[in-house]
């Protein structure tokens, strides 16, 4: 076949092919004694794997070194890579239209998170919460929308299953009825650390409210977090420090008004004695 039915076969343009010969990417075929390529079924099969490739987001130069390590390789198994290829792809693409599908239900449901689109997971932690809420008066907490920022961040950068472990153990301080209203009284109390009143650390009054916060904080956090974060962990946080090249905590902690970091650093102490006990 001519250059022209190639592109038309495998959906590129005879420019691409061109560029594809140009960078050694794609074998030129020999001349015929009328002067045309003539391209075979190789050549097809090598070019529709150049535009899978590309098209699942690799540069030319990764495409290269992809295709340097099919050398050799009998038709049959370049063949059988390149459906699997279609079929993660498929999966792929299943797997986000059920995402969608249930957030566009979220959606309908007035449950939709601010913060998504996050895991079904995180998501039905998320309506839970949202529920457990429903018909509170004023405007929400500053250190809520934190609270569910941070879950966010931790849905997308965490490996699945420590995620599922930490949702796992805040569920209980943060979806039943009773452990909703400590949690907002928490809130509150952190909030008003925040304000632009709050005297510095070490005025009495300071002091007295960020240990009340602290306080209502070691309450309201189960004990199943402690048992998740382990004892190293919960020192960590404790002290506001990451360990080695993790710098999340400090990040963390920076994002709080001084007094609000003293209380959580506090609450977590006042958490680990109650362990020890």
């Amino acid at each position: 076949m001519r250059i022209g039915e190639l592109a038309g076969i495998v959906g590129v343009t005879t420019r691409a092919i061109r560029h594809y010969h140009h960078l050694g990417l794609l074998p030129e075929p020999e001349r015929r004694a009328n002067g045309y390529r003539e391209y075979g079924l190789r050549h097809a099969v090598v070019l529709a794997r150049i535009r899978r490739l590309t098209e699942l987001g690799l540069g030319l130069a990764e495409v290269r070194d992809v295709l340097a390590d099919d050398a050799g390789r009998e038709l049959a198994e370049v063949l059988a890579e390149l459906d699997a290829d279609l079929a993660r792809q498929e999966a792929a693409i299943h797997e986000r239209r059920e995402r969608l599908r249930v957030l566009l239900g979220d959606a309908e449901r007035g449950v939709l998170s601010a913060e998504g689109p996050v895991s079904p997971e995180l998501g039905a932690f998320f309506a839970e919460m949202a529920r457990s809420t429903a018909g509170r008066e004023g405007p929400e907490s500053a250190m809520a929308a934190k609270d569910r920022e941070l879950l966010a961040l931790i849905d997308t950068t965490a490996p699945q299953e420590d995620r599922d472990r930490l949702l796992a153990a805040m569920s209980p301080a943060l979806t039943s009825p009773d452990a909703v209203e400590r949690a907002h009284e928490v809130y509150a109390l952190l909030d008003a650390l925040a304000g632009p009143d709050v005297a510095g650390l070490g005025d009495p009054r300071t002091e007295a409210a960020v240990d009340k916060a602290a306080r209502a904080l070691a309450d309201a956090l189960p004990d199943s977090l402690l048992a998740e974060l382990g004892t190293e962990g919960a020192r960590a946080v404790a002290d506001g420090i990451g360990r080695g090249q993790d710098r999340f905590l400090e990040a963390f902690f920076a994002d709080f008004a001084p007094a609000q970091a003293e209380a959580v650093r506090r609450g977590m102490r006042l958490l680990m004695e109650r362990g020890e006990q």
